[in-house]
């Protein structure tokens, strides 16, 4: 089943050729064959513009973390005993101030519908019952219809294999620089653990192993494990940028550069 097919997705998918033909026309006296390229980062950042409030919301959210940080060693030394006291009293903190471990996904989400949009206006040979002029756009000389794994795989498109490499490589540096970010604002808001470290619990909860919910929270919050792990989400981007057509990479490789400076500032700035 082809869901760009169905009629209201290709109803969306119609509205946003005739954005971006529209777009690409007034761009072509400017920069020719590159238009179409031009007009899909033009999207972008007027995408991010639109989201600017969330991600000041969520730099809020985070410095919001750091600000409890303390009061979290608190609670994890006045309840070391009784892990499912310490429990209920960290997620009521959390509650309380409106914070969450898991800030940060909300405009990967709002973006993914339009991700999908243009990866169907450059996949699809018809849209809506008309033809798909935008597949005979390039960008350097490469399809934007293709991905750098379709010109690995066929090996007669060596200037779509070098564009979409060099796109892919700017993707990894990104998300690498983001990472970093990422950890050092986590272990600002990392909370210090507990005096007595593992030996300050009950007998009864370290007989029994440590408590599996108390682990969780521990984990998923800044600086704990599952945070970690968390940390290398970015590159996940690298990896579906290689499958999709090289304009929905260029726009990945403009919403990844936009989140991280616009992180930065509002790390620096927000109050």
């Amino acid at each position: 089943m082809n869901i760009y097919a169905f009629g209201p997705v290709a109803a969306a998918l119609d509205g946003a050729y005739s954005v971006v033909q529209f777009l690409a026309g007034a761009l072509a006296p400017l920069v020719g064959a590159g238009a179409t390229a031009l007009a899909i980062v033009a999207i972008t950042i007027l995408v991010r513009t639109v989201l600017i409030p969330v991600g000041l919301s969520q730099a809020r959210a985070q410095r919001m973390r750091r600000k409890l940080a303390p009061r979290l060693t608190e609670l994890r030394t006045r309840h070391a005993k009784n892990p499912e006291r310490l429990q209920r009293e960290t997620m009521a903190l959390y509650a309380e101030e409106n914070a969450s471990p898991f800030a940060g996904c909300l405009p990967l989400l709002i973006q993914a519908p339009i991700v999908s949009l243009i990866y169907g206006l450059f996949i699809q040979p018809t849209i809506n019952g008309h033809p798909n002029g935008l597949l005979s756009s390039t960008v350097f000389g490469a399809p934007l219809g293709t991905s750098f794994v379709t010109a690995l795989g066929s090996g007669i498109d060596p200037q779509g294999l070098v564009v979409s490499g060099v796109i892919l490589v700017l993707i990894a540096a990104i998300a690498l620089v983001s990472r970093r970010q990422s950890l050092l604002v986590a272990q600002l808001a990392a909370p210090a653990p507990a005096a007595g470290g593992n030996g300050g619990g009950s007998p009864r909860a370290n007989a029994s192993g440590p408590d599996p919910s108390s682990a969780m929270l521990a984990a998923l919050a800044p600086g704990g494990s599952a945070a970690r792990v968390l940390s290398w989400l970015p590159l996940l981007t690298v990896v579906f940028a290689a499958f999709v057509p090289l304009a929905a990479s260029l726009y990945l490789l403009v919403t990844t550069a936009w989140t991280l400076v616009e992180r930065e500032i509002l790390r620096r700035t927000v109050v």
